[in-house]
């Protein structure tokens, strides 16, 4: 069994690497061995230690999965945390099947990402900086998704923040990073107030049902109200909405491509943004007894299509695989909506190893072409092989085609919304499709502008271009050096490459494997997840035996071939639109390029002009006016009584005595009359 201490280890491995690289290695004076620098902000051991804690971790992780696979779902005791005044607040480790799964995907994909930062980070000089935050980033993520307390899991929530905040303006000297850190940082926390909010409510209600078990257990019992649970679980999804960018909380993810590219596959494909949809399948129970599964659906939805039509035109490679990991994380959404639990934890699961091939090959391309922007890029298919074909598989997986993982993850959740019974999953079905003909369309438009063709110049040419213009040159533009990135980077990536090919069809295969049985992975997250699905019927309607269907299937496919078809139509002969059309689409490539104004709605229309402009002015207004007035006015007043009354101070004994008389007759009438 399982040991709590073999749990928390997977936790404090990586916390120990963030303690002993921020507090020791950094600080010391810079000591090298060769070449190999022990000490100092650029410390060759700071990498190479954090790889090791968090391998370890992922080693911890595939055993502890494996103890789940043999023997359920492990129990562990409650600690007291913090015992005041009639107060207990507790925690402890939840290992369950979605735990466990959780765990192996966040230190497995974490792992890789540590190994490429090796190399693609190796020169840069907060090098020992990055790996402290990354190694805190690990431990607070694996720390949420071991959480049994909904107040721990908040506490590693915020950490989960702030580690982002961290590692998105990580590269101090750019304003662009900082002002992105900012918007990150803002969004989320405004969003988490609903989830502390929900909290706070909870408590009030039951302070036991902060204990997740306890939680299952009374909504079981019929112990909890459908109102209670409909408030609660609405904070937790306006929580959920803000760490994984769902619609309208969204505009922060695209501009966090600011940080590392080792960063962005981390946070933005399989760690921090994941956070909101693990937070649904956590309270899945209190969801499905609420009565806002609807909404879960419609925001799911909307963001699905919503996310992919801005990636349409974005020419920053990241920027497109920043949009395409919103609308993954609402085909997630929405699969959880309309009850495919299954099929939503294992899409998350998929996605999480070909979109972190997609974010690492982006920064192996930016490492021989010195720039993002697909404009400058081109003709590198020759020059990075491996990149190439790693990032080929990925989008296709991505895009939905058989039978690379993405297709099976991706068309069991529509064939699930297929088979619903309600016009919200229809709608959901509809969305969804038509975000597979997108998604399809814009990774294979980044494909071929990115690889395909001739080379542009890079990072060289766009630097020249701008300065040309009499702009200064954005930061992170490099200088070009055509050629295959360093092993440290190129193995997590075909490493990533191979398991999203594979991954998919062998954890949960649609026919019996001999070892692995039919849909071994829908069984295991479902029917095995007694808590959360206690009998069989709850077990099938959450994804527990799903069942393949060709025609979803097949249109899926056919949606996903004509968008590839037609980016290389339009890539390769742009020509072949006509002119009157091309016009008329402008308009739209312009409001898809302003991201249909979400930034100006919010930080103009609604914070410079609604808050500073008329609130914050009204408020000091009502501060100057208003309490500011009063106070002088008392002093005014204040002022002339005394004056007044010093005029009685005359040194008058006969004065001081005709005032006493006075005041004993006003205070013998004001008794009588209170009397009466």
């Amino acid at each position: 069994m399982a040991s709590e201490l073999t749990i928390w280890l997977i936790i404090l491995l990586p916390a120990l690497a963030f303690v002993f690289n921020g507090l020791l290695l950094r600080w010391l004076p810079e000591i090298g061995l060769g070449h190999f620098r022990l000490t100092g902000n650029k410390s060759d051991l700071a990498g190479w230690l954090t790889v090791a804690a968090i391998g370890a971790s992922f080693v911890l992780s595939f055993l502890a999965l494996l103890q789940v696979v043999t023997d359920g779902a492990q129990q562990f005791e409650m600690h007291s945390w913090i015992a005041v005044a009639g107060v207990d607040i507790q925690f402890g480790i939840m290992l369950d099947q979605l735990t466990a799964i959780m765990l192996v995907v966040v230190s497995g994909v974490s792992f890789l990402v540590q190994l490429y930062g090796v190399g693609y980070m190796h020169d840069d000089d907060g090098y020992t900086r990055y790996f402290s935050y990354m190694a805190l980033f690990t431990a607070s993520m694996l720390g949420l998704v071991t959480a049994r307390s909904v107040i721990q899991l908040f506490v590693f929530w915020e950490l989960v923040g702030i580690s982002s905040y961290l590692l998105i303006g990580f590269w101090l000297n750019r304003p662009s990073a900082a002002a992105a850190a900012k918007k990150a940082f803002l969004m989320t926390r405004f969003a988490d107030f609903g989830f502390l909010l929900a909290i706070l409510y909870l408590y009030s209600v039951d302070p036991s049902w902060l204990d997740i078990q306890e939680m299952y257990h009374a909504i079981t019992a019929g112990a909890m109200a459908v109102s209670v649970a409909s408030w609660v679980a609405l904070g937790f999804l306006f929580g959920a909405m803000g760490k994984s960018a769902q619609f309208p909380l969204h505009s922060w993810l695209p501009d966090a491509m600011e940080g590392p590219t080792s960063v962005s596959a981390l946070i933005h494909s399989a760690t921090m943004v994941t956070a909101g949809v693990f937070l649904v399948a956590r309270f899945f129970p209190l969801f499905e007894h609420s009565d806002i599964m609807f909404l879960v659906t419609i925001i799911g939805a909307i963001t699905a299509v919503f996310a992919a039509s801005m990636a349409l035109v974005a020419d920053d490679i990241k920027r497109v695989l920043a949009y395409s990991t919103v609308s993954q994380l609402g085909y997630m959404m929405f699969a959880l909506g309309v009850g495919a639990y299954g099929a939503a934890v294992f899409h998350l699961f998929t996605h999480a190893f070909f979109k972190a091939c997609l974010f690492l090959a982006a920064g192996s391309v930016h490492h021989a072409g010195g720039t993002f922007n697909m404009k400058y890029l081109g003709g590198l298919k020759n020059h990075m092989k491996i990149t190439y074909w790693a990032m080929v598989i990925a989008s296709l997986s991505l895009a939905g085609i058989v039978p690379l993982s993405g297709f099976w993850s991706k068309d069991e959740i529509l064939a699930h919304a297929a088979h619903g019974d309600s016009t919200i999953a229809l709608f959901a079905l509809v969305m969804g499709l038509l975000g597979a003909l997108m998604t399809a369309f814009y990774m294979f438009r980044a494909v071929i502008k990115t690889f395909h063709g001739e080379f542009r110049g890079g990072g060289d040419k766009e630097r020249e271009d701008i300065e040309a213009s009499g702009e200064l040159a954005p930061d992170g533009l490099e200088h070009v050096h055509l050629g295959e990135s360093p092993w440290t980077m190129t193995v997590p990536i075909g490493l990533l490459a191979v398991l999203a090919i594979f991954i998919g069809f062998f954890t949960n295969p649609i026919v019996d494997l001999g070892v692995v049985k039919k849909h071994a992975f829908a069984t295991f997250v479902v029917e095995r997840n007694t808590d959360v699905f206690h009998d069989h019927d709850a077990q099938v309607h959450a994804g527990s035996e799903p069942e393949f269907d060709p025609l979803i299937a097949g249109i899926s496919t056919v949606l996903a071939v004509g968008g590839i078809g037609i980016a290389f139509l339009l890539v390769y002969s742009p020509g072949t639109i006509p002119d009157s059309l091309g016009r008329m689409t402008i308009p739209i490539q312009t409001l898809l390029r302003r991201k249909y104004y979400f930034d100006e709605l919010y930080e103009d229309l609604i914070v410079s002009r609604g808050f500073y402009r008329y609130f914050a002015k009204m408020v000091d207004r009502l501060d100057i006016s208003g309490f500011d007035n009063i106070n002088i006015q008392l002093y005014r007043w204040t002022d002339r009584a005394g004056r007044a009354l010093a005029k009685v101070q005359d040194g008058q004994v006969q004065t001081y005595g005709i005032v006493t008389v006075v005041g004993l007759i006003l205070a013998i009438g004001l008794f009588m009359v209170i009397a009466q």
